[in-house]
């Protein structure tokens, strides 16, 4: 199957694109991310542990993680359109059926559903954006991603607001149903400019994709990167509060770190258009966490906006280029997506269970600031990784044909 050229697609369509992408991907991190300003209150009424709560974070990242290898066989029986407003309805009644709730064991349900119907989105969204976007696809990546980071600074920032405002935790955690209401509608108006499905018969090889090395390092490096992610979206709040901030002031911290997640969202990956080479920007986004790593556990409240703006650099930065990585070593859209399917749904399942370490760690030893300098020394290892991406060596993982910026082929020396 032949990519579209960036010439293929109008730019009306291509604003609808970024559109219904950015109307989506704003769905796919306030289920979590609301959680973590509110913890304070959950556990004041539910009387829930620091590890109980942290399964409110690692249970819809493992349903992502099931979801991510369920998503590419449910788009094959239902279409992508049936499976994308399926997904959306699991978001939207997920989050509206928190208002009833009354103990834990209920929160942790409406978490798993939320998580399936986000695991589903994000597996067929990259895949949906690719096989239209042809050239343009790093960019409609970065608004989709800037959108994914945009709902968790909102939601981080504003459940505290909101919950006063309405009455109590649970209105601020239902409220984000509304983004799934915009989310449909746009989606309904805007489902034509991601194009009809690939002809029936031009199966994808997701076997093959599971047998190569590559795989499994992409996959290893994508879940290793999330982990930072799912430990600061779940415990920065948390590890404020018990120094002196108010439930406000370390939700606004987290809302502020995330807007720094778009702003890296938003500006990286059409900066890395101009190369193929994606290391030079892989190399300072891990280096920006690092440091925000490092003086999280030392230094917390030396410069906490500082610490924000260096992991929300780093952090935000890496997801979209972690993604665009997996996506750059096939030029089939489709294979692509199988692989960008797989990648998330290993690196997930390694991502979910570092919330519940992180809280394990703070109930045994009454502090998180070990949990920080773990997530540095990962994030050494994936600087070492991050140096073995070199695009001039994708075709001998996946057996394509690599062509330079000179137009020039690499056969595959397989």
């Amino acid at each position: 199957m032949t990519t579209p050229t960036p010439a293929a697609l109008p730019r009306r369509a291509l604003a609808g694109m970024i559109t219904v992408a950015v109307l989506v991907g704003l769905n796919l991190r306030p289920s979590m991310a609301a959680v973590g300003p509110l913890a304070d209150r959950i556990q004041a009424e539910l009387g829930a542990s620091y590890t109980g709560l942290a399964l409110l974070t690692t249970l819809p990242v493992l349903a992502m993680a099931a979801g991510c290898f369920l998503g590419a066989g449910l788009a094959r029986r239902l279409g992508d359109p049936a499976l994308v407003v399926a997904s959306l309805l699991m978001i939207l009644l997920a989050d509206l059926a928190r208002l009833a709730n009354q103990t834990l064991a209920g929160l942790m349900l409406t978490a798993l559903v939320a998580g399936f119907g986000i695991a589903f989105l994000q597996v067929r969204l990259p895949a949906l954006i690719k096989r239209r976007a042809g050239g343009y696809t790093a960019l409609v990546m970065g608004w989709y991603i800037a959108a994914v980071m945009g709902g968790a600074a909102l939601a981080s920032s504003l459940a505290p607001s909101l919950a006063t405002l309405a009455g109590g935790w649970r209105a601020g955690l239902a409220v984000w149903a509304a983004l799934a209401v915009l989310a449909l509608l746009a989606w309904w108006r805007g489902r034509a400019v991601f194009g009809a499905p690939p002809a029936q018969g031009a199966a994808v090889p997701t076997a093959g994709l599971w047998r190569r090395p590559r795989t499994w390092t992409l996959a290893l490096f994508f879940g290793l990167g999330t982990a930072g992610y799912t430990c600061v979206l779940a415990w920065l709040p948390p590890y404020y509060v018990a120094r002196g901030f108010s439930p406000s002031q370390a939700g606004g911290l987290l809302g502020f770190l995330t807007a720094m997640e778009v702003v890296a969202g938003l500006l990286l990956p059409p900066l890395v258009l101009k190369s193929p080479d994606r290391r030079p920007a892989l190399l300072a986004v891990l280096a920006s966490a690092l440091a925000g790593f490092v003086l999280l556990a030392g230094w917390p409240l030396g410069s906490p906006l500082l610490v924000a703006t260096l992991l929300g650099l780093g952090i935000g930065g890496l997801f979209p280029l972690s993604l665009i990585v997996a996506m750059d070593h096939h030029d089939n859209a489709e294979v692509a997506g199988a692989l960008v399917g797989i990648v998330q749904g290993i690196g997930y399942l390694i991502a979910a269970f570092s919330p519940f370490l992180a809280g394990l760690i703070r109930d045994r030893l009454g502090d998180f600031a070990l949990a920080w300098v773990g997530l540095g020394a990962l994030y050494v290892l994936l600087i070492a990784m991050a140096l073995r991406f070199n695009p001039r060596r994708y075709a001998r993982h996946y057996g394509w044909q690599w062509i330079s910026r000179s137009g020039t082929g690499a056969k595959n020396p397989e």
